[in-house]
């Protein structure tokens, strides 16, 4: 059979045909090898310079790799076929051996268009394969058709099939490669494009090798003499032509490699650019969150909404219409702090700022100023959507949450002020509604206040309080009055309770209850306290010289003094200064004040106890201790506040609670000591149920030292017998 001038192998019994031997040069089949993949190489890198550069000169790049991928597989081809050695002369016709080239050149440059396109696919690497597969196998068989010799080719018609077969599998193979390798962002660009141009070379050079050997050649029995002068000439001129090609491969490929390095440098370039744009860009934004936002909750920061405040009332002030600013304060955020640890207060932080944001509406701006503050401004249409607005945020707050594994109700306080009419300016309105969160927070937490004009008043007061309190605890404005405390057993005056007193020069003699809250609010309770205690101190050694040495001093320690850590250490100081015995000293503290921190608070007492002092809760009854805590605290006393005594016997409730204290005192083993003493009634009701100590008016109001000692002088003439000797 003889189809397109190609024999196969079915022709060649009974022809009288000899199967000749061949081999092959091995140094001239590596150099195809390489060759082939140095065309591959400088393809792949001319075919990324031409999807980088202009459409003009991508043409110029494909045709050029075109010609560098088709002329180096025909190279490849001949080179090896001059490693085919028969034992006969073999020439190539000169016009099949130059349309061999040409079919090798146009199927390079179908493959070269589809891998440059700047928008490369799947597809494109499928139709190069097919493309690269089906030249290489036409560029083959054509260039083997031209091999002139008197040994007759056969072919075996299933291996020639398989090399075409072959041929366009491997193809599609190494460029699907090719496309992995190629992804962007790879690591060693150029390593695996040198492994690409190396599989590329391999595929063709299987090609060409499974063709030869889908080939038998024969000899005749009496076979023709070829023209030696003719096999020369076209050895001669193949072989020059090969080493054109050849030579022109070698200078497409340092076009490539320059061309490439060139690419690389322009790529580096251009991502170092990119880069530096990218992080100028991140550091703009950075910079703008930092100077805007808050880092934790990502709401407005202070200076965001101090921008944003002004900005919108001058909106609407200009539109005419009102606007809401909110101030919010979660509440005992101090304690939860402190119990639960940072990490639980920050996500706590985190939790409120996503729960602020899913009550307001879109428009609305919340931001945190601060610690536990937030804000929110908000566009109302009247006071009645504002108190709503504030109601519906109070109430997302109150949902549960779990903290480090305690689920548990945060509550808020909020303050509330409207422009314009609670304020036309920025200051004005911030101040009004801080004054506002201060009255919810007074008024017991977990409420809206609304500005009012009689807070600005109440404010203005209470910071000229503050003030000359501050100047009277410096100036010995302040005194402390001594009230006795009798055993009811007795009637002896065993102990004194020093009470303060701020002798105001306008006002006379003003109680505590008139200051006290103003110092504990503005962060001096504690100053107020340690003079206290210095002064009760040095007037009980006074009292001491005088003969009184059965008398103990009780003075009361507040929350603030009672969570510092130098409480213990101070205490010894005094009492070292004042050359006084720590069993002569009583500290109250109410049960809120050992509720703040209870951990902490035990284990102040303890050292405060171990040094002989003695503890006592005050106003017992009127906190939110429990018994639980209560057996774990290491008191000697205990004081059933007033409030429970001044209407027995005529309150029937308050009889049965006053009874219930004083006994579960006893069962605690503490000594009990009633406040408020007024009446004999209240005293025959206290001594019928055993209790302790009282100390009311009744006794003897609180005194100034000098009265108080006059007082304990009449006491012992008449062997402290009665209340009414007094």
């Amino acid at each position: 059979m003889d189809w397109l001038g190609i024999r196969f192998i079915s022709d060649l019994y009974g022809a009288g045909l000899t199967p000749v031997e061949y081999s092959h040069t091995a140094a001239l089949v590596i150099i195809s090898y390489v060759i082939a993949s140095v065309a591959g190489y400088a393809t792949l890198s001319l075919a990324d310079v031409a999807i980088a550069d202009t459409h003009r000169s991508r043409i110029l790049w494909r045709l050029i790799g075109a010609f560098c991928l088709g002329g180096g597989v025909w190279t490849m081809h001949f080179l090896a076929m001059q490693a085919f050695q028969l034992p006969v002369t073999v020439s190539y016709d000169h016009r099949l051996t130059a349309i061999s080239l040409f079919i090798s050149v146009i199927a390079a440059l179908i493959a070269m268009t589809l891998i440059s396109r700047p928008a490369l696919t799947r597809h494109n690497y499928i139709g190069a394969g097919i493309c690269v597969g089906i030249g290489v196998a036409v560029m083959h068989y054509t260039g083997m058709a031209a091999m002139r010799s008197i040994a007759v080719a056969y072919y075996n018609p299933w291996l020639f099939l398989f090399s075409i077969v072959l041929s366009l599998v491997v193809s599609l193979g190494a460029m699907l490669l090719i496309k992995r390798f190629r992804k962007p962002d790879q690591p060693f660009p150029f390593l695996l494009k040198l492994l690409a141009s190396l599989a590329l070379g391999a595929a063709i050079i299987s090609i060409h090798f499974s063709g030869m050997a889908a080939v038998t050649f024969t000899l005749p029995a009496t076979p023709p003499v070829p023209s030696p002068e003719y096999a020369s000439t076209t050895q001669t001129y193949l072989g020059i032509s090969t080493a054109f090609i050849a030579l022109i491969i070698t200078g497409c490929s340092l076009i490539a490699v320059w061309a490439g390095r060139k690419l690389e440098r322009q790529r580096l370039d251009l991502e170092r650019v990119n880069k530096l744009l990218l992080e100028l860009d991140n550091t703009q934004a950075s910079l703008h969150n930092l100077a805007h936002y808050d880092a934790l909750t990502g709401l407005h920061n202070r200076h965001s909404f101090n921008t944003e405040i002004q900005k919108r009332m001058d909106a609407h002030r200009q539109a005419g219409t009102p606007m809401l600013l909110l101030f919010l304060d979660m509440d005992n955020f101090k304690r939860i702090n402190d119990s639960l640890g940072h990490d639980a207060g920050d996500e706590l932080l985190r939790v409120v700022a996503h729960r602020l944001r899913s009550a307001l509406r879109e428009q609305d701006m919340s931001a945190r100023l601060g610690g536990d503050e937030f804000c929110v401004l908000a566009h109302v249409s009247d006071s009645q959507e504002a108190a709503q607005l504030a109601q519906r945020i109070l109430t997302k707050m109150k949902e549960a949450i779990v903290l480090a594994g305690r689920k548990m109700v945060v509550t808020t306080s909020i303050g509330a002020s409207i422009f314009p009419q609670d304020g036309d300016t920025a200051e004005d309105l911030i101040k009004h509604a801080d004054l506002a969160l201060y009255k919810s927070k007074a008024s017991g937490r977990n409420t809206v206040h609304f500005f009012q004009e009689q807070l600005k008043s109440k404010a203005m007061q209470e910071l000229q309080i503050e003030e000359e309190l501050r100047y009277a605890l410096t100036h010995d404005g302040l005194t402390l009055h001594y009230q006795p405390v009798f055993d009811l057993k007795t009637r002896a005056i065993c102990h004194l309770e020093a009470l303060v007193r701020w002798n105001h020069p306008e006002q006379g003699l003003l109680l505590p209850g008139h200051f006290i809250d103003i110092a504990t609010n503005n962060g001096f309770i504690v100053d107020i306290d340690r003079w206290a205690m210095q002064r009760a101190c040095s007037d009980l050694k006074k009292l001491h010289r005088l003969g009184f040495t059965q008398l103990r001093m009780a003075v009361n320690c507040c929350a603030s003094s009672l969570e510092r850590e130098s409480l213990v250490s101070e205490v010894k100081q005094i009492l070292s200064d004042a050359q006084l015995e720590p069993r002569y000293l009583e500290l109250e503290v109410t049960e809120n004040a050992l509720m703040k921190n209870v951990d902490h608070c035990i284990a102040q007492l303890e050292q405060l106890r171990s040094l002989g002092i003695r503890l006592a809760i005050d106003d017992f009854g009127t906190g939110y201790s429990s018994l639980a805590y209560l057996r774990q605290l290491p008191l000697d006393a205990i004081k059933v506040d007033r409030s429970f005594i001044q209407d027995i016997p005529q309150d029937v409730l308050d009889f049965d609670i006053a009874q219930a204290i004083i006994a579960m005192g006893h069962k605690l083993r503490l000594q009990v000591i009633a406040e408020g003493v007024e009446t004999e009634q209240q005293v025959s009701f206290l001594m019928d149920n055993q209790c302790d100590l009282a100390q009311g008016f009744l006794p003897s109001r609180p005194l100034p030292l000098e009265a108080l000692t006059a007082l304990l002088q009449k006491k012992v003439v008449n062997d402290f017998q009665t209340f009414k000797s007094a």
